[in-house]
C-alpha cells in the first residue's frame, strides 16, 4: 500500500514541477524590468483565476495529501504476527564420538 502511494506522491510531485513551470509569471512583461507602469497588475486585481492557477491548487492538495498520508503509514509501529511469538527451539546437540 505505501509502495503504491509513494508511487503517486512522486508522480504528483513531478507533475507540480511542471505545472508551475509552465506558468507565466506575475509581472513577466519587458516593461516590468525596466520599472514602468506595465508592472502594476502585480498589487492590482488580477481577475478570475487561470486553468494552470486551479491545476496548479489541485496539484498541491494532492500532493500535500500524499505527504501526510506517507507520514501516517510510515509513523506506525510494526505489527507483530503469530510467527514472532512462536517459541525457537534449539537445535540438539552433535553426538560425539
Amino acid at each position: 500500500m505505501s509502495g503504491l502511494l509513494l508511487g503517486i506522491h512522486v508522480f504528483v510531485c513531478l507533475l507540480l514541477i511542471v505545472v508551475v513551470l509552465v506558468q507565466t509569471g506575475r509581472g513577466a512583461e519587458i516593461g516590468a524590468v525596466f520599472g514602468g507602469g506595465a508592472s502594476s497588475t502585480i498589487f492590482g486585481s488580477a481577475g478570475p483565476a487561470g486553468f494552470l492557477a486551479k491545476v496548479t491548487t489541485a496539484v498541491a492538495i494532492i500532493f500535500m495529501v500524499t505527504s501526510l498520508l506517507l507520514t501516517v503509514f510510515t509513523s506506525r509501529p510494526v505489527v507483530k504476527t503469530v510467527v514472532d511469538e512462536v517459541p525457537r527451539q534449539e537445535a540438539p546437540a552433535p553426538r560425539g564420538k
